[in-house]
């Protein structure tokens, strides 16, 4: 297992009662000017400063721990974009760019390289096999632990398998790492995952991760519902919850998220009472909202444990009456679009 007690992560776990993350990293790339379809990654070489900019955003924002501009730097998304064969540059560089800034830093700011999922179904369903899906995952590990990240963090899966091969992937590469599923399928993920069966895959899994949870999904009610599946299973692992900054809404050309800084200072303060130790945002959360998020969880004492009721009458409804563990299959109240970046 990877439980390095060296590790950088590993020793702000021990010393710290929460870790903020960071906010999106597709939304504020497209307020600096990224297109819809292009790939993030190429950025890395083309716009390093901007990279830089995007990591420092974060930081100056309160930012504990920051992801890599890495999410689909690997061979299958690469391959849309004729930059199949960057992968370990690609990767590489974003780390080596967020190393820059982290140890730049006036204190301790953990680099973790972001690992989205293939892009590819795998079998039985799809077509991609678990031994290339392992090589995939392999090979942007080891550009990323090249360009200096202090953990790997494998965020936005849905198969049970998937995580699999992302842990296999990173044992190979001998790195630590963090894994996040995204429930967005009213309390289930694509692939018809729940919390509690979560935990239960990660203890099957010989190289568990230093932390796990959830990112992206529906909204912030959401997010919390699941945490509180993870809270109540006997699962002694840091909890990770990287929430939207409110529900997409499409408008002008564009999709914007409706939360506001404030809801993402109720949901930062209610996740870390909900049992989350790493808090943080996904698609359209963006520096002033880490900064609302940073003040209010540095002014919040502990509380117990929220209900349901409690979280959405301050973060609004959910998007589903099930949670997913029922017998009942799940129904939804409104949809949401899958993005390929945060």
């Amino acid at each position: 297992m990877n439980y390095r007690s060296s590790n950088p992560l590993q020793i702000m776990l021990n010393n710290k009662e929460w870790i903020l993350a960071d906010g999106a990293t597709g939304t504020n790339l497209f307020n600096m000017g990224l297109s819809s379809g292009d790939a993030p990654e190429l950025w890395n070489k083309s716009a390093p400063k901007k990279i830089k900019k995007l990591y420092k955003d974060s930081v100056d924002a309160g930012s504990d721990l920051f992801l890599t501009n890495s999410f689909g730097a690997n061979q299958s998304r690469l391959k849309l974009h004729n930059a199949e064969k960057s992968v370990l540059e690609l990767s590489r560089i974003s780390a080596e760019i967020g190393r820059e800034v982290a140890d730049t830093s006036r204190r301790s700011v953990i680099v973790a390289g972001s690992v989205g999922p293939t892009g590819e179904i795998m079998e039985p369903i799809g077509s991609l096999s678990y031994s290339t899906a392992v090589e995939i995952f392999h090979e942007q590990a080891e550009g990323l632990k090249a360009g200096g990240v202090d953990v790997v963090w494998a965020e936005t899966i849905s198969a049970a398998n998937e995580f699999e091969a992302a842990a296999e992937a990173f044992s190979l590469a001998n790195i630590d790492w963090c894994g996040t599923m995204s429930f967005d399928t009213a309390g289930r993920t694509m692939f018809g995952i729940t919390a509690p069966e979560l935990v239960t895959l990660i203890s099957k899994i010989r190289n568990k991760p230093l932390a796990f949870g959830a990112n992206c999904g529906v909204g912030a009610s959401d997010m919390l519902r699941t945490v509180l599946g993870f809270s109540a299973t006997s699962n002694d692992l840091p909890i990770i919850a990287k929430g939207n900054a409110g529900i997409p809404k499409y408008s002008d050309g564009k999709i914007h998220y409706d939360g506001t800084p404030e809801l993402m200072s109720r949901y930062a303060t209610l996740a870390y009472d909900c049992g989350a130790t790493i808090i943080g945002g996904c698609c359209g959360t963006t520096p002033n909202h880490l900064s609302a998020m940073r003040k209010a969880l540095d002014g919040h004492v502990k509380g117990f444990s929220p209900k349901l009721e409690t979280i959405a009458e301050a973060l609004g409804d959910f998007s589903s009456i099930s949670d997913g563990t029922d017998d009942n299959t799940p129904t939804r109240k409104r949809q949401n679009r899958r993005h390929r970046t945060k």
